[in-house]
């Protein structure tokens, strides 16, 4: 307690205790947000309050977690970046279980095409059949047995004319790049560090416009929210001009004119001239309505009819449905994307100091929203501008804005609004990005992201002379902890216990580095 005789501005300039255990948190690596679960074990049948660390991607939720999630794409990005061996990734054999399902399946589905031939209620077998999906799924098994079972769009795969060719390369069944072998013998196999931008909106000034009449809000907002669509269609480009299924590692960030960017370690190497020339003639076409001229808006907007769906609220027409909508295309798409002109290539051997480099580059940003770069205030009322274009810009086939250019939103509902969309790309910390900040391929490092987190658990339980025994995941049931529950500790007794613990760990682990450092007596 302190001292109230102590002068006000004294005390004010004491640390507070609370602040003062978060930082500690922080330093060991503790998170500062544990999320309370219950964890009911199925063998013994004892129940437990576990804290589980949030796992947040932002600093501003939990700086700990950040910077543990981006030391984890590290080392994932360092695995894959060079490998010299061929990455295999073999689906298991499946078991006996497995199988039955299939086959039990394939019983119910005919059961069930027999019935609807027959001219009888489906229902039932229909429930059975869903539920017999969810069973395969849980069982280990990926996918659909039926596959895709609605139509597809198709559109003509005919190149824009405004958009150069490519040469496209017989692919062969490989990741890895070429090998080049000096004078000396020894071969190298270089790897590429691409940065792609995009366009020009408009003149800048240390990250905000110039003339910020002139500058392209719009064009800006909707080159952020499709940008994940277009880095998609680069790796495909890649891929038939190099002739091998090229492997990435990719990261997006901020520019400083808050325009999304891309930073992409690429396996193998090409000459910088065809990956410019890939950037240059890389495009996505967004076949959507337009949505140039808004219809209803303010007070006056689409009325929600139950069982009809939104309907004027001059003439009481309804309003065309999503599908609707497409099949009323015109020849030009809403929109195209493309790459801007500043295309950077850097070549870099694997264990050198550029490879390092880039790799902190490539997680630069990990820890921070799109939004948290913010640096005076014409940035700032630069990024209010662009969240005020981007309120209204659909952001996907289910956006609410769509009611406001005389559209239904595929899967309309009451209660929509336009404007009041809840996805993340609406949001302001993520300006219109609504895609994985991270992007990696399949065969990078032939590892998902939890076995690279359970390589780093089994090091650490090595180095304290535990046993890393695999555990049934059937075993545990986890469930939510309820507010007010009394078998929750207070936050701060759980953070301190959690300091403790961690500072055993570290004790013990200083020590074993002690004993491996002083030489044995002979």
């Amino acid at each position: 307690m302190n001292d109230r005789k102590t002068p006000r501005a004294v005390r004010m300039a004491q640390p507070l205790a609370r602040d003062v255990a978060e930082e500690i948190a922080k330093l060991h690596g503790v998170c500062i947000r544990p999320v309370a679960l219950k964890r009911l074990d199925m063998t013994t049948g004892k129940s437990e309050v576990v804290d589980v660390p949030c796992g947040s991607p932002l600093e501003s939720k939990c700086p700990p977690c950040a910077k543990r999630n981006r030391q984890l794409r590290m080392a994932q990005c360092r695995e894959g970046w060079h490998l010299d061996e061929e990455p295999i990734i073999t689906p298991d054999e499946p078991t006996d279980g497995q199988r039955w399902l299939v086959e039990f399946r394939a019983d119910m589905q005919a059961k069930r095409d027999e019935e609807e031939k027959a001219g009888g209620d489906t229902s039932d077998l229909d429930a059975v059949l869903t539920g017999l999906d969810i069973e395969i799924n849980e069982a280990g098994m990926r996918g659909n047995v039926l596959g895709r079972t609605s139509s597809k769009r198709v559109r003509s795969t005919k190149r824009r004319q405004d958009a150069p060719d490519l040469p496209k390369r017989k692919m062969a069944s490989t990741t890895l790049g070429r090998t080049f072998e000096a004078a000396d013998g020894k071969t190298y196999r270089p790897s590429l560090f691409v940065t792609l931008t995009l366009p020009s909106y408009g003149k800048v000034m240390n990250g905000a416009p110039v003339d910020p009449d002139t500058y392209d809000y719009v064009r800006a907002a909707r080159d952020a929210l499709h940008f994940s669509k277009l880095v998609d269609r680069f790796v495909q480009n890649l891929r038939r001009v190099a002739g091998y299924d090229v492997q990435y590692f990719a990261t997006v960030e901020p520019q400083k004119r808050l325009a999304p960017h891309l930073h992409m370690a690429v396996r193998g190497t090409l000459p910088r001239a065809e990956m410019k020339q890939i950037a240059a003639a890389t495009y996505h076409q967004i076949w959507w309505p337009q949505a140039d001229e808004a219809r209803f808006e303010g007070d006056h907007l689409p009325i929600w009819n139950e069982g009809i769906g939104y309907v004027n609220p001059d003439t009481g027409e309804v309003l065309p449905t999503w599908d609707e909508a497409l099949d009323q295309l015109s020849d030009e798409p809403m929109h195209v994307i493309r790459f801007g002109d500043q295309v950077d290539v850097k070549g870099v051997l694997a264990g050198s100091p550029d490879a390092d480099q880039c790799i902190r580059y490539l997680s630069k940003y990990l820890t921070k929203s799109l939004g948290e770069t913010l640096d005076g205030q014409a940035q700032r009322e630069h990024a209010t501008r662009f969240v005020d274009a981007l309120r209204y810009e659909p952001c996907s086939p289910t956006c609410p804005n769509w009611l406001r250019y005389g559209v239904q939103p595929k899967s309309a509902k009451s209660g929509m609004v336009p404007g009041c969309c809840r996805s993340k790309a609406h949001k302001p910390e993520h300006l219109g990005y609504a895609g994985r900040r991270v992007l990696v391929s399949r065969k990078w490092s032939n590892k998902t992201l939890a076995e690279h987190k359970q390589d780093r658990r089994t090091w650490v339980l090595e180095a304290l002379g535990q046993a890393d025994e695999p555990t049934d995941p059937h075993r545990y049931v986890w469930q939510p902890v309820k507010p007010g529950d009394p078998e929750v500790a207070p936050i701060g007794v759980r953070l301190l216990r959690s300091i403790a613990e961690r500072q055993r760990w570290r004790a013990h682990l200083r020590h074993l580095e002690e004993l491996s450092a002083t030489p044995q007596a002979a």
